[in-house]
């Protein structure tokens, strides 16, 4: 079992920066992929980026060359940066683990954390 925290969302101005961390339990955090997945209010929740075990990474078109996805193994921490902020982004934000995977699939994923919500004001 894998246990994720989300933090670090909170309201900023548009064009703003921020970083998510997902703390994880557990000896393996290692040899997950990770994610991050945003749902707005009424909209389905959608793909942000991932980050395998062998840190590769992928992103979705819209946060691409804005957002940075990292990943801290001795930590058991993954990071979303979020650069030049829009309110477009405003969602929830969560981060997710999966044992195996390309880490594009939602329904892939194993386990998922509470969320961390994040508000761009214009």
């Amino acid at each position: 079992q894998v246990q994720l925290v989300e933090s670090g969302g909170r309201l900023v101005q548009a064009g703003g920066s921020l970083r998510l961390s997902c703390a994880a339990s557990g000896r393996t955090f290692s040899t997950y992929t990770m994610g991050w997945f945003r749902q707005a209010p009424g909209k389905e929740r959608e793909f942000v980026a991932t980050i395998r075990s062998s840190d590769s990474t992928f992103y979705a078109d819209s946060v691409k060359g804005r957002f940075t996805i990292s990943r801290d193994n001795a930590k058991n921490t993954v990071y979303l940066q979020m650069n030049s902020l829009k309110p477009d982004d405003t969602a929830a934000y969560y981060c997710a683990a999966s044992r195996s995977g390309t880490g594009l699939n939602k329904a892939s994923y194993n386990y998922w954390g509470q969320g961390t919500q994040v508000t761009v004001s214009s």
